[in-house]
């Protein structure tokens, strides 16, 4: 089964796409990694949705990535006194560490790493910002504010603090407990939510401890003053546009995006861009105009893959949504500008054999035209490299490992087949064509350009490079 398009397409599993017969209608239309959101549902839930997609994989024959999306920490203020609470511009109000019937002089902020960590000026945003507050005055359990944007709140209503590095793990004891299940299940990457600093991914990757890929959710501009860091030491990341919409400028995101598509670009990491995306088709049959330019906004900006939310979890129209999105990816792809605008973000080559090889199989495959390039890998570092390049022909990235196979689902313009180790040069060569041409992506004289590394099965050793030309089966008696 081949995907017309390059860039990919992550959707979140929930009520409205967890039965087998919908997910495989997800995956028809253009799914390539599925999506379990670990703030909402059972473990028995997610276990269900898992093994539903691992016998789609099955029954389509083609590697199917499962993301496993971790809650990381809320914060949140505790029971207001009635239910609600309205607070006016200009208003004198108090959080208080342990209040429990929260009123303007007393509202429960059960979270002691806010009154170690805030200072004087710095605002608190409520409610994804409807409400805001500043800082005045600070005690041991009291903080005094100022309402700079007045309405309501009521119970258990979230608190962002932009600029304010708390001193909080991002895994929670329940994360602790839905990470182990979900690398026994066998989940191809684990995202990770709140990240502020390098220590936050390594605390992770410390227990993941290679079982999966690790995506380090951007959500908190404080992630954004050590983002080359993070980049380095994640192998993805994830645009988490709605909670850093919350807390930086809105006109500062779609510039923040860009440069993070750009950083993981160069890093030869995948990066996803998600939140919002097609976010009236939860309850509409199509997006608006400007929606369906987010998508393509991020597509000509090079990003690995865009991801639907609420659209596919909860919406009326989840199957619909994917294959819109679908469309609006070849849609962008096939424009006369693309090329141009893709290229334009293309950063230089690494001095290096693998990156100078794996990008002279790009320019290539190009030059003459090439039905595809195969690249033979173990680890999945061959396809990525190739993939930074953003080659105008596809990649079949050729591994014996399943788990390589899956995560390759989420790299741009990767078509990753599972495949038997190569032993020799002659038989890398015949299974090159053949897989070009099993795969359906060339026939006789097509050319495909073949990339692997010698000693074969040794990861990281991109150095070989050949052009070979499909030809028909001789006539015999």
């Amino acid at each position: 089964m081949r995907r017309h398009r390059h860039a990919k397409i992550v959707a979140t599993v929930g009520p409205a796409s967890s039965a087998p017969e919908r997910l495989k209608a997800l995956f028809l239309a253009g799914v390539d990694t599925f999506r379990l959101n670990f703030s909402h549902g059972t473990h028995d839930d997610h276990a269900r949705v898992h093994a539903a997609i691992r016998a789609l994989e099955r029954e389509t024959g083609r590697p199917i990535g499962i993301l496993q999306d971790l809650q990381g920490p809320k914060i949140r203020i505790g029971t207001i006194a009635g239910g609600k609470l309205d607070l006016a511009t200009g208003e004198r109000v108090r959080f208080v560490r342990d209040g429990r019937e929260g009123r303007a002089d007393g509202i429960p902020l059960p979270h002691p790493e806010i009154f170690a960590a805030v200072a004087p000026g710095q605002e608190l945003l409520i409610d994804d910002g409807r409400v805001r507050v500043r800082v005045i005055g600070i005690e041991e359990a009291a903080i005094d504010a100022e309402v700079v944007v007045g309405g309501p709140i009521s119970d258990r209503k979230g608190v962002n603090l932009p600029g304010t590095v708390l001193a909080l793990s991002p895994l929670t004891e329940k994360d602790r407990r839905d990470l182990a299940f979900g690398l026994d299940l066998g989940v191809d990457w684990v995202a990770l939510s709140f990240v502020q600093t390098p220590s936050d991914v390594m605390e992770a990757r410390g227990l993941i401890a290679g079982r999966a890929g690790l995506i380090a959710k951007i959500e908190k501009p404080s992630a954004l003053e050590h983002i080359e860091d993070i980049i380095r030491i994640s192998d993805g990341v994830m645009v988490a546009r709605g909670d850093l919409g919350v807390e930086l400028p809105p006109e500062d995101v779609p510039g923040r995006q860009k440069e993070l598509v750009r950083a993981c670009r160069h890093a030869v990491k995948p990066v996803i861009v998600a939140t919002q995306m097609l976010d009236s088709m939860v309850s509409a049959p199509s997006p608006t105009r400007a929606e369906a330019s987010d998508v393509a906004t991020a597509v000509y900006d090079g990003a690995d893959a865009v991801m639907l939310s609420a659209e596919s979890a909860a919406g009326r129209y989840p199957v619909e949504a994917v294959a819109m999105m679908d469309r609006i990816i070849r849609r962008t792809e096939q424009h006369r500008l693309y090329r141009s605008l893709v290229a334009a973000s293309e950063p230089e080559v690494e001095d290096s054999p693998p990156h100078a090889v794996a990008a002279a199989a790009a320019g290539l495959a190009d030059a003459i035209g090439a039905a595809a390039i195969v690249a033979f890998t173990s680890s999945g570092t061959t396809a990525a490299r190739i993939a930074r390049k953003r080659p105008n022909v596809p990649i079949l990235a050729v591994t014996p490992e399943a788990a390589v196979s899956r995560r390759l689902s989420l790299y741009w313009g990767a078509h990753s087949v599972l495949g038997e180790e190569i032993d020799s040069y002659e038989a890398m060569v015949a299974k090159a064509a053949d897989t070009a041409a099993t795969e359906g992506f060339a026939q006789a004289p097509d050319l495909v350009v073949v990339v692997a590394g010698i000693p074969f099965g040794t990861p990281g050793t991109t150095n070989n490079l050949r052009v070979v030309e499909l030809r028909r089966p001789a006539s015999g008696v």
